[in-house]
């Protein structure tokens, strides 16, 4: 990155900026670079954490299904013959739930500490441009 003051390319929108203009624009695409490093993955964990209870979802339906299924072959109901599957069906259900929570609780605390580390960003790019703009020019 070249210095603000470092004389901008001829004929470009950004060589025809004032100083402070070009001092801004520089600041706030370094913010948001900075920023797109720290939201790295929070996407993922937002995926994870909204899709999980519907993949455990299905998991039980799937195991509601075979068990039904596998009743229905019997041709009689017993007690055993429900409870092995139901419960295997519920444990899907509560895999989906499992992998869920952490992820939305991560999900919950990045974001937080990514919204303190960008509102301390800003406010040292507030800083530095004034620190810049007022130094006396040679």
């Amino acid at each position: 990155i070249s210095s603000p003051s470092a004389p901008a390319a001829g004929g470009t929108l950004e060589g025809a900026a004032a100083l402070e203009a070009r001092l801004t624009r520089r600041l706030r695409d370094a913010l948001h670079r900075g920023l797109a490093h720290l939201q790295f993955g929070q996407v993922i964990l937002a995926s994870i954490g909204s899709t999980a209870p519907f993949v455990g979802l299905f998991g039980t339906v799937w195991a509601i299904h075979h068990a039904l299924t596998g009743i229905g072959d019997a041709g009689t109901l017993t007690i055993e013959k429900v409870a092995g599957p139901v419960g295997e069906a519920l444990v899907m259900t509560a895999a989906g739930i499992a992998v869920a929570v952490p992820a939305v609780l991560a999900f919950n605390t990045f974001g937080k500490l990514v919204a303190a580390c960008e509102a301390e960003l800003e406010g040292f790019a507030h800083d530095l441009r004034r620190m810049v703009l007022d130094a006396p020019q040679d």
